[in-house]
């Protein structure tokens, strides 16, 4: 029986990743960036996304976010108010998103037409953890209430992740929170990993970030350029 669930467990991981890559493609394809951001319940991951998605919209950045829960539409209303384009994702128990919800909820939308789209997974430490989505870069947050260890004690999520926020640090005093312990225990699962310090309600860390992603997507948008140009060359034969 344990042999059997191994099985079946690499079964839906390949047939995952398999559309993953698919996703990948289409994604960089039509030149949108796409983060998937991963957290406990309660990191701040949809205050900071309401926050993030009402200063690029305000600003012109064409954005879109997706957003998984197991029940209920209230974080896909929250992050309405932004005037962004939001989709909800209910699992129905399912503790995080896979491949195949994102397909089926991105039809009826024009990729080209985005810049960044947004991915909010389940709030789990660890299942998402196992599901790539497709996305470019995946930004794993860590709250200030939620103790400096987490790395330590979910090191399969922290160390999927390419960036790391640490969150609600207006509240790191009252917390007493150890910021050097946390820095130093997530690079002990992932060297060199790129760490922002935020708090959405102070706007603390939010222009760091958003140049951040503007560094990105001009990276995005050049390799794009050079592979159009590439194109061109070997359909004229040079």
């Amino acid at each position: 029986m344990e042999t059997r669930v191994l099985e079946i467990r690499k079964s839906v991981l390949n047939k995952n990743d398999e559309l993953a890559r698919k996703l990948r493609t289409r994604f960089e394809t039509a030149g949108v960036l796409v983060l998937n951001l991963v957290s406990s319940p309660g990191a701040g991951k949809t205050e900071f996304l309401q926050k993030v998605l009402t200063d690029l919209h305000h600003s012109g950045v064409r954005v879109a976010a997706l957003v998984g829960d197991l029940e209920t539409d209230n974080d896909a209303r929250r992050l309405m108010a932004s005037g962004a384009p939001v989709r909800q994702i209910t699992t129905h128990g399912c503790c995080h998103l896979d491949a195949g919800m994102i397909e089926r909820h991105l039809q009826g939308w024009e990729l080209g037409e985005l810049d960044i789209l947004f991915i909010e997974n389940v709030g789990n430490l660890v299942c998402p953890s196992n599901y790539d989505l497709g996305e470019a870069v995946r930004v794993a947050l860590l709250s200030v209430t939620e103790g400096e260890d987490k790395p330590l004690k979910y090191p399969g999520m922290f160390n999927s992740a390419d960036v790391a926020l640490i969150t609600k640090i207006d509240l790191a005093e009252a917390c007493e929170f150890d910021r050097e312990t946390a820095m130093a225990n997530l690079h002990a699962v992932r060297p060199d990993m790129r760490i922002f310090e935020i708090s959405s309600k102070k706007g603390t860390g939010m222009v760091e970030w958003l140049d951040y992603l503007a560094d990105i997507q001009r990276s995005i948008k050049q390799d794009r350029a050079t592979g159009e140009e590439r194109k061109s060359l070997v359909a004229a034969g040079e």
